[in-house]
């Protein structure tokens, strides 16, 4: 397995680049009441922005983003002129999650925390790892200004 050596170094090497790993949770989601309610908040904001797309119901952060398309969505929703959301099918997932982990990166400078391989390997996501990867993109998306917060 030499090549789970090479991917953890390739992960290595971008954390150092954007200046390592997120900590904590995403900037200005942070409240009294813990990291349930900040995950909670993060999952509404989810399920806001993907509201109205097809095939796309966020209830978690699992199941819900198994095909791709949920990610899919939250990206469109920031960026419709990337690709054509219409055209996507549920079944095609590697190719929605190469589609969502590529605009990430190349829209929202979102590290790619998360690999197309991993994600087609399992039938139902780790929420864990969608979690964290939500978070990160949220974190980017506040950096480039197209997420708005409140202000302390």
């Amino acid at each position: 397995r030499p090549r789970a050596g090479s991917r953890a170094q390739g992960r290595s090497a971008i954390l150092e680049k954007f200046g390592g790993a997120a900590k904590g949770p995403a900037p200005h989601l942070r409240r009294s009441g813990g990291a349930a309610t900040v995950k909670t908040m993060l999952l509404e904001w989810c399920r806001a922005r993907t509201r109205g797309y097809a095939h796309v119901d966020v209830q978690n952060f699992s199941g819900s983003w198994g095909s791709g398309l949920a990610f899919c969505a939250l990206l469109h929703s920031f960026f419709p002129d990337a690709f054509d959301f219409a055209a996507l099918e549920p079944n095609a997932r590697r190719e929605n999650f190469a589609l969502a982990f590529a605009t990430a990166e190349e829209r929202a400078g979102c590290a790619p925390l998360l690999e197309v391989e991993d994600m087609v390997r399992l039938p139902v996501p780790d929420a864990k790892c969608v979690y964290t990867y939500v978070q990160e993109l949220y974190r980017c998306l506040v950096a480039k200004g197209l997420v708005k917060t409140k202000k302390r």
